[in-house]
Protein backbone atom coordinates (compact mmCIF):
# COMPACT_ATOMS: atom_id res chain seq x y z
CA UNK A 1 0.00 0.00 0.00
CA UNK A 2 1.08 3.56 -0.71
CA UNK A 3 0.17 6.59 1.35
CA UNK A 4 0.45 9.97 -0.35
CA UNK A 5 0.80 12.92 2.00
CA UNK A 6 0.31 16.43 0.63
CA UNK A 7 0.78 19.72 2.40
CA UNK A 8 -1.75 22.26 1.12
CA UNK A 9 -0.50 24.84 -1.35
CA UNK A 10 0.64 28.32 -0.42
CA UNK A 11 -2.29 30.19 1.14
CA UNK A 12 -3.20 33.82 1.57
CA UNK A 13 -2.65 35.40 4.97
CA UNK A 14 -5.53 35.46 7.43
CA UNK A 15 -5.61 39.26 7.12
CA UNK A 16 -5.92 39.08 3.34
CA UNK A 17 -8.45 36.23 3.39
CA UNK A 18 -9.90 34.92 6.68
CA UNK A 19 -10.66 31.57 4.99
CA UNK A 20 -7.01 31.36 3.80
CA UNK A 21 -7.66 30.23 0.24
CA UNK A 22 -4.72 29.39 -2.03
CA UNK A 23 -2.71 32.15 -3.63
CA UNK A 24 -2.40 32.21 -7.43
CA UNK A 25 1.16 30.88 -7.02
CA UNK A 26 -0.13 28.19 -4.67
CA UNK A 27 -2.69 27.05 -7.24
CA UNK A 28 -0.05 26.93 -9.99
CA UNK A 29 2.42 24.99 -7.85
CA UNK A 30 -0.21 22.40 -6.86
CA UNK A 31 -1.28 22.06 -10.50
CA UNK A 32 2.37 21.40 -11.51
CA UNK A 33 2.68 18.72 -8.82
CA UNK A 34 -0.61 17.15 -9.96
CA UNK A 35 0.61 17.07 -13.57
CA UNK A 36 3.88 15.41 -12.57
CA UNK A 37 2.01 12.94 -10.34
CA UNK A 38 -0.26 12.02 -13.27
CA UNK A 39 2.82 11.19 -15.35
CA UNK A 40 3.94 8.92 -12.50
CA UNK A 41 0.61 7.06 -12.79
CA UNK A 42 -0.46 7.79 -9.22
CA UNK A 43 -3.96 6.51 -8.54
CA UNK A 44 -5.18 6.98 -4.98
CA UNK A 45 -8.53 5.33 -4.35
CA UNK A 46 -9.55 8.21 -2.09
CA UNK A 47 -8.32 11.69 -1.24
CA UNK A 48 -9.08 12.93 2.26
CA UNK A 49 -8.60 16.55 3.34
CA UNK A 50 -9.09 18.57 6.51
CA UNK A 51 -11.99 20.66 5.26
CA UNK A 52 -10.05 23.90 5.60
CA UNK A 53 -10.37 25.88 2.35
CA UNK A 54 -6.69 25.68 1.40
CA UNK A 55 -6.63 21.90 1.90
CA UNK A 56 -9.92 21.45 0.03
CA UNK A 57 -8.66 23.49 -2.94
CA UNK A 58 -5.38 21.53 -2.98
CA UNK A 59 -7.25 18.21 -2.86
CA UNK A 60 -9.57 19.27 -5.67
CA UNK A 61 -6.71 20.43 -7.93
CA UNK A 62 -4.76 17.22 -7.37
CA UNK A 63 -7.88 15.07 -7.66
CA UNK A 64 -8.78 16.69 -10.96
CA UNK A 65 -5.24 16.28 -12.26
CA UNK A 66 -5.19 12.59 -11.28
CA UNK A 67 -8.76 12.04 -12.51
CA UNK A 68 -9.99 10.93 -9.10
CA UNK A 69 -13.82 11.01 -9.11
CA UNK A 70 -15.19 13.98 -7.12
CA UNK A 71 -17.15 11.64 -4.83
CA UNK A 72 -13.82 10.08 -3.75
CA UNK A 73 -12.49 13.42 -2.49
CA UNK A 74 -13.83 14.27 0.94
CA UNK A 75 -13.35 16.33 4.06
CA UNK A 76 -12.80 14.25 7.19
CA UNK A 77 -12.21 14.92 10.85
CA UNK A 78 -8.78 14.58 12.40
CA UNK A 79 -6.54 16.18 9.74
CA UNK A 80 -6.30 19.70 11.14
CA UNK A 81 -2.88 21.13 12.03
CA UNK A 82 -2.81 20.13 15.70
CA UNK A 83 -4.99 17.01 15.65
CA UNK A 84 -3.76 13.80 17.25
CA UNK A 85 -2.10 11.56 14.62
CA UNK A 86 -2.66 8.26 16.45
CA UNK A 87 -6.24 7.68 15.22
CA UNK A 88 -5.01 8.07 11.64
CA UNK A 89 -2.35 5.41 12.11
CA UNK A 90 -5.15 2.97 12.93
CA UNK A 91 -7.25 4.10 9.94
CA UNK A 92 -4.30 3.81 7.57
CA UNK A 93 -3.45 0.31 8.76
CA UNK A 94 -7.01 -0.79 7.90
CA UNK A 95 -6.78 0.52 4.33
CA UNK A 96 -6.20 -1.92 1.49
CA UNK A 97 -5.93 0.62 -1.35
CA UNK A 98 -3.64 3.61 -1.86
CA UNK A 99 -4.95 6.81 -0.25
CA UNK A 100 -3.94 10.46 -0.14
CA UNK A 101 -4.17 12.81 2.82
CA UNK A 102 -4.11 16.56 2.15
CA UNK A 103 -3.41 18.52 5.28
CA UNK A 104 -1.24 20.80 7.31
CA UNK A 105 1.83 21.05 9.48
CA UNK A 106 2.63 19.93 12.07
CA UNK A 107 0.10 17.10 11.57
CA UNK A 108 1.73 15.66 8.40
CA UNK A 109 5.23 15.77 9.88
CA UNK A 110 4.06 14.04 13.05
CA UNK A 111 2.13 11.34 11.19
CA UNK A 112 5.07 10.59 8.90
CA UNK A 113 7.49 10.41 11.81
CA UNK A 114 5.20 8.14 13.83
CA UNK A 115 4.69 5.76 10.91
CA UNK A 116 8.37 5.62 10.03
CA UNK A 117 10.11 5.50 13.39
CA UNK A 118 7.52 5.42 16.14
CA UNK A 119 8.31 8.96 17.33
CA UNK A 120 5.92 11.65 16.16
CA UNK A 121 8.41 14.38 17.08
CA UNK A 122 11.32 13.06 14.98
CA UNK A 123 10.53 15.27 11.93
CA UNK A 124 12.00 12.76 9.48
CA UNK A 125 10.58 14.53 6.40
CA UNK A 126 10.46 18.25 5.69
CA UNK A 127 7.24 19.12 3.88
CA UNK A 128 6.77 22.05 1.51
CA UNK A 129 3.63 23.90 0.40
CA UNK A 130 2.08 21.84 -2.38
CA UNK A 131 4.63 19.06 -1.97
CA UNK A 132 3.78 15.37 -2.03
CA UNK A 133 5.46 12.59 -0.06
CA UNK A 134 4.89 8.95 -0.92
CA UNK A 135 5.24 6.45 1.92
CA UNK A 136 5.19 2.78 1.09
CA UNK A 137 4.37 -0.01 3.47
CA UNK A 138 7.07 -2.66 3.47
CA UNK A 139 6.66 -6.43 3.84
CA UNK A 140 7.27 -6.16 7.60
CA UNK A 141 4.42 -3.58 7.83
CA UNK A 142 6.87 -0.75 8.60
CA UNK A 143 6.91 2.32 6.39
CA UNK A 144 9.56 3.95 4.22
CA UNK A 145 9.73 7.06 2.04
CA UNK A 146 9.39 5.93 -1.57
CA UNK A 147 9.84 9.46 -2.98
CA UNK A 148 9.25 13.19 -2.42
CA UNK A 149 7.90 15.56 -5.05
CA UNK A 150 8.26 19.27 -4.34
CA UNK A 151 6.80 22.02 -6.54
CA UNK A 152 10.22 23.43 -7.36
CA UNK A 153 11.18 20.05 -8.86
CA UNK A 154 8.55 20.30 -11.62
Amino acid sequence: MKLYLVQHGEAKSEIEDPERSLTANGEKAVARVAKAAKKMDIKPARIYHSGKKRAMQTAEIIGSGLQVPAQNIEAVEGLKPNDDVHPWVEKILQEKKDIMLVGHLPFLEKLTSLLMCGDENARVVLFRYGGMVCLEQKEDNNWAVAWVLRPEMV
